[in-house]
C-alpha cells in the first residue's frame, strides 16, 4: 500500500467526519419543540427550563452552539446524562463492550462461512449445489433480524431451555453464562449477515473464475482445490472485504432492534433508553459515536483493500 493511497483516504475521512457531526447536531435540532421543555417535562417551571438552557447553552446561537459542543466532544466529553447524571462517554464505552462482543462475534463467523460458501457454489455454478446455496441465502436475505430472533428465543429458550431468555452476565463475573446470553444474538445476527456476504462471495468469485490467470492455472495442471485456494479465494475476498466493513457499520448502528428483543444492555438499547427518557446529551452521544465507528470501520477496509486487491495499491 502507497503512501499517497494511505492520505488521500485519511484526508477524505476528516471532512467526513465533520458532515458526520454536523449532521448528528442538526438532526437532534430538527425534533420540533423546545429540548429543554422536551427534556423536563411538562410540569418544569420557568425557572428550572431557564436554568437547563443555560447549562446546555440552548441560549445562543445555533452556530455557537455547535462550536462549544464539538470542541467539547474533541476533548471527549459529550455530556452528562439527564437521567442518571453519569457522564455520557464512559456511559457508551461500556455499553459498547456488549455491543462490540456480539457484532465482531457475528461479523467474522459470516464471512467465514459466507466466503467459502459463495467460492463453492460459483466454482459449481448452476449446479443443485449453487441453487441450493442461493436460494438459502435468499432466505436468510428475507427474515427480519427481530422475527428470527424471537422464534430462537422461543424455540431454544422457552422450548428446549437451553439458554436464558431474559437478562445478561458480563464475560467478567461468568465467562460461561455470558457466553449463553450471547449465543442466540450472536447466531441470529451470523444467519442474516451470512445470506448477503454469501451472495457478494459468490458473484466476485464468478468474476475471479473467468479471468485468464485462472485459466492459466488450470492448464499447468493444478488441482482445482489448489486453484480455489490460492487464486479465486484470496482475490474474490477484496469486494467482499468492502461489504464487510458496511455490514459491520451497519450492524453496529441498527443493533438496536436485537439488544431489545434480547434484552442486552448494549450501546442499541442505551440509544432506545435515551430516546424514551428524552435524554438529549446520552441520544447524542450514541449518534456520533455509531456514526464516528461507521466512518473509522470504513477507513480501515479501505487501508487493507489494496492488501487483497494489488491494483489498488498501485494507484
Amino acid at each position: 500500500m502507497s503512501a499517497t493511497y494511505a492520505l488521500k483516504r485519511l484526508a477524505w475521512a476528516l471532512p467526513t467526519l465533520l458532515l458526520v457531526a454536523v449532521a448528528v447536531f442538526a438532526l437532534l435540532r430538527m425534533v420540533p419543540g423546545d429540548p429543554a421543555q422536551l427534556m423536563l417535562g411538562d410540569a418544569a417551571d420557568a425557572v428550572q427550563l431557564d436554568a437547563l438552557r443555560e447549562t446546555m447553552g440552548l441560549n445562543q446561537s445555533l452556530p455557537v452552539q455547535f462550536a462549544r459542543w464539538l470542541q467539547a466532544a474533541l476533548r471527549g466529553d459529550l455530556g452528562r446524562s439527564l437521567a442518571n447524571d453519569q457522564a455520557v462517554l464512559p456511559l457508551i464505552l461500556e455499553r459498547f463492550r456488549v455491543t462490540a462482543s456480539i457484532v465482531l462475534a457475528a461479523v467474522a463467523l459470516a464471512g467465514l462461512i459466507a466466503v467459502p460458501l459463495g467460492t463453492i457454489a460459483a466454482w459449481k455454478q448452476n449446479s443443485a449445489l449453487d441453487l441450493a446455496v442461493v436460494g438459502g441465502a435468499t432466505l436468510l436475505l428475507s427474515i427480519p433480524s427481530f422475527w428470527l430472533g424471537l422464534l430462537m428465543l422461543l424455540f431454544f429458550g422457552l422450548k428446549l431451555g437451553w439458554v436464558p431468555v431474559v437478562g445478561y452476565v458480563g464475560f467478567g463475573e461468568d465467562p460461561w453464562q455470558a457466553l449463553l446470553y450471547v449465543a442466540l444474538p450472536i447466531v441470529t445476527l451470523t444467519l442474516i449477515e451470512t445470506g448477503v456476504l454469501t451472495r457478494m462471495a459468490r458473484s466476485a468469485a464468478i468474476d475471479v473464475l473467468r479471468l485468464e490467470y485462472v485459466a492459466h492455472a488450470r492448464s499447468k495442471g493444478l488441482r482445482e482445490s489448489t486453484v480455489l485456494r490460492r487464486h479465486v479465494l484470496p482475490n474474490a475476498f477484496a469486494p467482499t472485504l468492502t461489504l464487510l466493513g458496511i455490514v459491520l457499520g451497519n450492524l453496529l448502528g441498527g443493533i438496536a432492534v436485537i439488544e431489545t428483543v434480547f434484552t442486552l444492555p448494549g450501546l442499541g438499547r442505551l440509544l432506545v433508553d435515551g430516546i424514551t427518557a428524552r435524554d438529549y446529551p446520552v441520544v447524542q452521544g450514541c449518534m456520533l459515536f455509531v456514526a464516528t465507528i461507521y466512518v473509522l470501520v470504513n477507513l480501515l477496509v479501505d487501508l487493507l483493500y489494496p492488501l487483497f486487491d494489488p491494483r489498488v495499491a498501485a494507484e
